[in-house]
């Protein structure tokens, strides 16, 4: 009896393994439509984020690189968007975000302060503000808001404007949550260029 009972949890546990199998961001093929603008960069990670896991939802990251992000000699620079697609229906609070912005950012800087050599003296927590907007076309809620951080390319303070877009898609049982984040001003380009990728984000593959 033991000797069944051992072999029937066995296979349970190798099927629930099988089941969790590791995500790949090279073969992850998204069931949604998000733009990639010619010149950008892509980059896919699960979450809960390795870097930040007190964010506690469960799905992918999917992230839209302007071309300057990384070069601090563009008007690009740290200019960038991302989607939360996320499993079931979740509802938000301006707090939430602020909390959330504050412990991926934290966890952002955090794993860059050894690889870059970051003196202590020049870290210091991050600080997020946002408020509820009127929602924009096509979104279940907006809001805008400011992100107060250490920029760990040029380490030295950054001030950030995001705006969140939050959409449900019917019936389907997930939420999707887009960040754009930019250190310019709401009238620079670059949010154009950020805006027209959640204009022609589609729930569905075409």
């Amino acid at each position: 009896m033991k000797s069944i009972l051992f072999v029937a949890l066995f296979l349970t546990a190798i099927s629930i393994n099988a089941q969790e199998e590791p995500f790949n961001h090279e073969t992850w093929k998204p069931p949604y439509q998000l733009p990639i603008p010619d010149g950008w960069s892509i980059e896919r990670f699960p979450i809960p984020i390795e870097f930040a896991p007190s964010i506690v939802y469960h799905g992918v990251e999917d992230i839209r690189f302007t071309p300057g992000w990384g070069d601090p000699k563009s008007e690009q620079y740290w200019s960038y968007s991302f989607l939360w697609f996320l499993d079931g229906k979740e509802k938000f609070k301006a707090k939430t975000f602020e909390s959330n912005l504050e412990a991926y950012y934290n966890g952002l800087v955090g794993r860059n302060i050894e690889s870059r050599k970051i003196p202590s003296e020049k870290v210091f927590p991050v600080s997020a503000k946002v408020r509820k907007i009127k929602s924009q076309a096509g979104d279940t809620s907006t809001y805008q808001g400011t992100i107060h951080m250490l920029d760990y390319m040029e380490q030295k303070p950054i001030d950030m404007n995001c705006l969140i877009h939050v959409k449900s898609c019917g019936t389907d049982e997930k939420t999707y949550v887009f960040y754009e984040i930019s250190p310019q001003n709401s009238s620079h380009e670059v949010w154009t260029s950020m805006n027209e990728i959640w204009k022609e984000f589609r729930c569905s593959i075409q």
